[in-house]
């Protein structure tokens, strides 16, 4: 323990230094009659052993031309290396490569171990996807953009026994993107500003607590005045996905936010193996009907495990028990905070909420109005969470629930997501903070001396917000009675100047994001303008015509 204080209190300095100085069921392998059997392929071994040993690539041997259905994923992962990078695709547990995941668990640490793992996240805390592989100590490196609750995880993080790299959500696709694509770098607005632009997010600790390893600084560039980081492309030795069908040919489709990164994993990788709930002969899908061609995948394997439900979220009905926690006091300033936040929502709005109390927003729309609610795991058209009759593991939202589609909803990868996001074509992002500046800086996803989940697609969801208005969401004052709207954050940054509107349950503050100022234009009811004055650390003007919230 006294080794992990240390850590925290060296990290701590560090980054509040440059924060300063900057400022549902069992999958089953249908075998369609009409279309005859399946042909199943064995790996092939070379019959010359010193062509083996001169090859020095990790990736398995790409075979073309025979069958590339193999009987079981142990058979399709005997070859797989020690030292190898994984893609693997899926988002939370949706969409995970679960049975080649347990196949290469059981291939044993001695067999294959020194991976390096790339996903959105690591699994689950209680086991399932790529936690299966780290608990095991298969994995010693990470390329990750969300922890979330992963104890265990976060233990061999902080011992010095697995690197984790982190990475934005939407970065981190198109990394992925570019590597399928041949592309070798490019250029984002995603983290200027930030602890990942200047490289000091601590990668690797040695078990004192000491950081050995932290991360690159970037290239910035200045593109229309706007400043921009270099972020190198990604690719991999193998990829591991889940598809609802693949034929013979090994062109996927998937259902609903399993594509999150299956297509641009695949792309990415030497060689893909694909599970999938359905293996059927060429011809049964139709082309419109692919989501990622053929050429892309080199293995499928049925898929045998069961899907899973990290966090498994039910439409709740009015009662006389949600009336009375109503008057919860905690519950009132949420829904407070919630009901301005919906005026933010115009009608025909493309709107994305984060986690937590953005969420409650739609639920205060007037009726009629309809918006259209982004989610950056690939969903644009969400409706509210499913009745139990709904629930589909296959469809989830950014905090891992289930949810349900409105009419006229789509699903995309993740990095048609992103490029929605990036590119200004979303109308309001609501978010949560820990600290937010008078010049609109957002500080959300760390504090130093804590090991922080993961900024997740946060970064991202700032990085136009000359096109994107950015509304922030929170409690005035933090749980310790700290004020959380401040002259300068201390807390490392997830943007800078992006903040447009701050929403608190005492007032609503604009923010001039050129000039640096703001302004107090709405109190909540009850509230005086001396209380807010007390509980806020920033400079601010008074609007003329003061109104209130409600």
């Amino acid at each position: 323990m006294a080794a992990i204080c240390e850590f925290h209190a060296q990290w701590a300095r560090s980054c509040l230094s440059i924060a300063r100085s900057r400022l549902r069921p069992q999958a089953q392998v249908k075998y369609p009659h009409s279309f005859g059997p399946i042909r199943l392929r064995q790996l092939q071994k070379s019959s010359n052993p010193s062509n083996n040993s001169e090859d020095t690539s990790l990736a398995p041997r790409k075979e073309r031309g025979g069958s590339k259905v193999f009987k079981t994923a142990d058979e399709a992962v005997a070859d797989i290396k020690s030292g190898s990078t994984i893609l693997s695709a899926g988002f939370g547990l949706c969409g995970v490569a679960e049975t080649i995941i347990q196949a290469i668990h059981r291939r044993g640490v001695e067999s294959v171990n020194s991976l390096t793992a790339v996903s959105n996240n690591a699994g689950a805390a209680g086991g399932g996807g790529l936690a299966t592989l780290t608990q095991a100590g298969q994995v010693d490196r990470l390329i990750l953009s969300f922890l979330g609750n992963n104890k265990a995880l976060e233990k061999k993080y902080l011992s010095g026994e697995i690197a984790i790299e982190l990475c934005p959500q939407g970065t981190l696709a198109e990394r992925i993107r570019c590597g399928g694509a041949g592309i070798p770098a490019f250029f984002t607005p995603t983290g200027t500003h930030t602890l990942v632009q200047e490289g000091e997010i601590p990668v690797r600790l040695e078990s004192s607590g000491k950081v050995i390893e932290k991360g690159n600084p970037r290239e910035v560039r200045m593109f229309n005045d706007k400043q921009y980081m270099m972020e190198e492309a990604l690719t991999g030795d193998i990829a591991i996905i889940r598809a609802w069908k693949v034929d013979e040919a090994g062109n996927c489709r998937f259902r609903y936010t399993t594509k999150a990164f299956g297509r641009i994993m695949a792309q990415a990788a030497k060689v893909t193996i694909v599970e999938a709930e359905e293996i059927v002969p060429i011809g049964a899908l139709a082309p419109d009907d692919i989501h990622l061609p053929g050429v892309y995948v080199d293995r499928i394997v049925p898929a045998t495990a069961e899907k899973a439900l990290e966090i498994k979220k039910l439409r709740q009905s009015t009662s006389s028990g949600d009336e009375k926690s109503s008057k919860n006091d905690a519950l009132v300033r949420r829904n407070r905070i919630a009901k301005r936040a919906a005026k933010e929502l115009k009608q025909g709005y493309y709107v994305n909420l984060g986690v937590g109390m953005p969420t409650l927003a739609p639920s205060f729309l007037p009726e009629g109005r309809m918006v259209w609610i982004q989610s950056e795991n690939g969903i644009l058209g969400m409706g509210p969470y499913p009745t139990e009759d709904e629930v589909d593991p296959d469809l989830i939202n950014a905090g891992k629930e289930t949810v349900t589609l409105v009419p006229g909803a789509s699903t995309f990868d993740s990095s048609e997501s992103f490029s929605m996001i990036r590119g200004g074509h979303v109308d309001v992002s609501i978010l949560g903070a820990l600290q937010v500046s008078a010049v609109g800086d957002l500080a959300n996803y760390m504090i130093p001396g804590k090991v922080f989940k993961g900024m997740g697609g946060a970064m991202d969801l700032v990085s136009n917000p000359d096109e994107t208005k950015i509304v922030i969401t929170t409690d005035h004052v933090a749980k310790d009675g700290t004020p959380k709207i401040v002259q300068k954050c201390q807390l490392p940054l997830t943007g800078a100047r992006c903040v447009s509107t701050i929403i608190t349950d005492l007032c609503v503050f604009e923010v001039d994001r050129k000039r640096g100022e703001l302004t107090l234009t709405e109190l909540a009811p009850g509230v005086e303008v001396e209380e807010v004055q007390k509980k806020t650390d920033a400079k601010f003007h008074i609007a003329e015509n003061l109104q209130s919230m409600e």
